[in-house]
């Protein structure tokens, strides 16, 4: 990923001219400028030459310097690159700035500054002693956050200063990049169907399968095309070459629910309960689409990534797919409903496959909601986060108020495991899979006369 400013920046085209030029003056050539002021006034008042002679000499230079700065026709043109611009909260990115320096003359000393949020750390400075004409210099610096989140990186700054020290000029770019952080992902045990492991429907069943001889829509002849796929028929129907269409291998749907509610959860931090959901909603996501799914993101408030009824992974747009939910879960925040209705509305449709829920603290009707969204899926495992403990610690009454809402869920067929402070997704995974066999039955979108399914379990 590379950016920057414009092509070249040249430091005569300032707005303020040399009286913003002035005012860059570094309180050493504010001293000079201060002190022959003095020394001309005193030199005037006691009628000596030569201390009016000092006096000018400490006022010019200055003076001097701040011209010649303003003047001399530096063009330099800078970009910046991410490695990599997603990174998970916690781990590193280097930013890699390069400088070149697109005039005839050799620049002087060149004091580089990137502005950086506060929460990736210090912000990085170089010093670049000189850069011939056409020369180049690389310098990288590294940044890193353990909160998640879009965090912008710039705009480049430039200072310019002269050899004496008198006068320092800023000079910035337009341009800045952005740096993703995404949640923590962990990996996490597989699922193995009872037809293909890999997410396809069993048996690879195809779109066109339930379809006879005469209903098989073809298409015009493509060069390239393998001929033993014509379609005579249609041929002479429509009086040019026709083939029958490539049959696509359907994937098993998997719906990601990921509970925002902010009277759901209590605590903020890195450590706190919401950000253990958002992390496991993550963590999800990614091993559903290694395994083969179709996979999408769902949240409380009804919104679904990628867009309303898309599934990632059932196009060629798999990894940008996967790029977006993971984004979106980068900037997730507390939403201000009070209930799960509009996912449930969602997800009413029905066929919906494997449903695998990240849940806040439910009361009973939150509970009772949750508990109906078991009939639209094919198979769902919840993971319900006692927001209480991770704040006060375990009481028996807490204890008591999620083993009442667990109860609920598996008696609707959930697979309900509680969650609590410590633990690690990969663990929980397992304790859903000891619980019972997990029957999913997912389908497939854009099959004609009827679905295909599939079932399988945890294991």
């Amino acid at each position: 990923m590379a950016a920057g400013g414009p092509p070249a920046m040249d430091d005569r085209d300032d707005k303020g001219g040399l009286r913003a030029a002035l005012g860059g003056l570094t309180t050493r050539g504010r001293s000079f400028l201060a002190a022959g002021v003095a020394a001309a006034v005193c030199a005037y008042v006691l009628g000596q030459g030569d201390l009016l002679r000092v006096g000018l000499l400490l006022a010019v230079l200055p003076l001097v310097c701040v011209t010649v700065l303003f003047r001399t026709r530096y063009r330099v043109a800078g970009t910046r690159r991410l490695s990599p611009s997603r990174v998970p909260a916690g781990a590193e990115a280097r930013v890699h700035l390069r400088m070149d320096n697109v005039s005839r003359l050799p620049t002087g000393l060149l004091m580089l500054q990137d502005r950086v949020p506060y929460v990736l750390g210090p912000r990085p400075r170089f010093v670049l002693d000189r850069v011939e004409a056409g020369g180049r210099r690389e310098v990288s610096y590294r940044v890193r956050s353990d909160l998640r989140g879009r965090y912008p990186l710039g705009p480049l700054q430039l200072r310019l200063s002269d050899p004496f020290g008198m006068c320092e000029l800023t000079r910035s770019f337009s341009a800045y990049d952005t740096l993703v952080v995404i949640p923590r992902t962990e990996p996490l045990p597989p699922v193995r169907l009872a037809g293909e492991a890999s997410g396809y429907g069993e048996g690879r069943q195809r779109s066109l399968a339930l379809a006879g001889e005469d209903d098989v829509i073809p298409r015009g002849y493509r060069h390239g095309d393998d001929l033993r796929r014509v379609h005579w028929r249609s041929t002479a129907r429509y009086g040019e070459l026709m083939v029958r269409r490539e049959e696509q291998p359907q994937r098993a749907r998997c719906t990601v629910l990921l509970d925002t509610r902010r009277i759901g959860y209590q605590g903020t931090g890195p450590d706190s309960a919401f950000e253990w959901a958002v992390s496991g909603a993550a963590s999800a996501l990614v091993h559903m689409l290694e395994r083969g799914f179709a996979v999408r993101l769902l949240t409380d408030d009804g919104t679904s990534v990628p867009g309303e009824g898309g599934f990632a992974g059932s196009t060629q747009d798999t990894a940008e797919s996967a790029g977006l939910m993971m984004d979106t879960l980068a900037v997730v925040d507390h939403s201000e409903g009070g209930g799960l209705a509009r996912a449930y509305d969602v997800l009413r449709g029905g066929n919906e496959g494997l449903l695998i829920a990240f849940l806040g603290e439910l009361d009973d009707e939150q509970a009772a909601v949750t508990a109906r969204m078991r009939q639209r899926s094919g198979g769902a495992v919840a993971f319900v986060l006692d927001s209480a403990a991770w704040v006060h610690g375990r009481t028996p009454a807490s204890d008591a108020a999620c083993e009442r809402r667990l109860q609920l869920l598996r008696e609707a067929g959930w697979t309900a495991v509680p969650v609590r402070p410590g633990t690690d997704l990969a663990r929980l995974w397992q304790q859903a899979s000891h619980q019972g066999s997990l029957t999913q039955s997912a389908a497939v979108g854009g099959t004609t006369g009827g679905t295909t399914g599939f079932s399988g379990g945890w294991s």
